[in-house]
């Protein structure tokens, strides 16, 4: 079950989702219903789980595009079979146990009173069973062991009142590579499918290629003397005459202000600092260094050019955070343009 959410991680969940499609994966998760519904109207009819919690208003929208909910919390429960009734058919659902995360899910009490009250036979059909683990990416194994642990005693307390469970799945990208017996009948591998990984240092990661460049144009060059400034707040100063590349990119389509006087982007296959702040619609580099730099120049935020590459764990490591803010973190506005391999 391939996990779209947050719009693919920044990469586009409508194209990313069909090309899945195309590449035989038939399930999709994601955290909203609307971003269920947004799938939905660009005609992909494939299974799509809402991870996330659901509310009574969006019980609605939820039937009516035929999402498939994950309950987390008894609340919502008796709203949903009330809706349900007035269905011709069983409808599915997922259901969220807490073992370790401390997040959604119910406790082992909770899940005991759902299964005594959902009928067998009823409208609402348990189609999968899930937990989400916290730490798979961390440095020792306990912590994960104790979830999985804790998630089978749980699966087995079910199969033993007569529940049948198509699905059972727990596991995330780094979890799927790392604790091999954590697959059950199903996966949610999410940065993964981008390109990217959180395995610690310790484990042989998997052979990936980042599935996303993100490019920009050079929009103008101007030259700055020696004490001059660049930017809001003038927080760059040229200790040299310096030739300056203006971008029209800034941190409303992602490029993080933390990266002010700290990032560097690819001009001509070099690296070249930025500098002065990142506005919100344009950033500045400094192309001293690559003297043919000139309007039109194609220019790397992240990706590969010439022998040189930027990566979104990279950046993530200059604004002390992880890849996958990075790329949620570029914004709708961003043109995305796919390249079929």
């Amino acid at each position: 079950m391939a996990v779209v959410k947050a719009d693919a991680y920044g990469h586009g969940a409508i194209e990313i989702t069909r090309s899945l499609l195309r590449h035989g994966i038939s399930r999709f998760a994601v955290v909203s219903v609307e971003e269920g519904i947004a799938l939905r109207q660009a005609g992909i009819n494939a299974p799509i789980v809402v991870l996330g919690p659901l509310f009574p208003e969006q019980i609605t929208s939820l039937l009516f595009h035929q999402l498939t909910p994950v309950v987390s919390d008894l609340g919502i429960m008796p709203i949903l079979s009330e809706a349900v009734d007035k269905l011709s058919t069983a409808y599915p659902i997922h259901i969220k146990v807490e073992t370790g995360m401390g997040r959604l899910g119910l406790r082992m009490p909770d899940v005991d009173s759902l299964i005594q009250t959902l009928p067998l036979d009823g409208p609402l059909q348990l189609e999968g069973l899930m937990t989400h683990l916290a730490d798979t990416d961390g440095t020792e194994d306990t912590a994960t062991e104790e979830q999985l642990s804790a998630f089978r005693r749980i699966v087995q307390e079910i199969e033993q009142r007569g529940w049948r469970i198509p699905l059972i799945h727990a596991t995330n990208s780094a979890g799927l590579i790392r604790f091999p017996h954590s697959h059950f009948s199903l996966v949610r591998p999410g940065i993964m499918i981008y390109g990217y990984h959180t395995l610690p240092d310790s484990v042989t990661a998997p052979s990936l290629r980042p599935a996303l460049s993100l490019r920009t144009t050079v929009a103008q060059v101007r030259t700055v003397e020696a004490g001059g400034t660049v930017s809001y707040n003038r927080t760059f100063v040229a200790k040299r005459p310096s030739r300056i590349a203006v971008l029209p990119v800034g941190y409303a389509d992602g490029y993080n202000r933390r990266l002010s006087n700290r990032g560097m982007v690819l001009v001509h296959g070099h690296r070249v600092p930025v500098v002065g702040l990142v506005c919100m619609d344009m950033m500045m580099v400094d192309v001293t260094a690559v003297p043919g730099t000139q309007v039109g120049d194609e220019v790397i935020l992240i990706g590969r050019q010439g022998q040189e590459a930027i990566w979104a764990n990279e950046i993530a490591e200059w604004t002390d955070t992880i890849p996958y803010e990075i790329l949620c973190g570029i914004g709708p506005r961003v043109p995305r343009v796919y390249h079929t391999l």
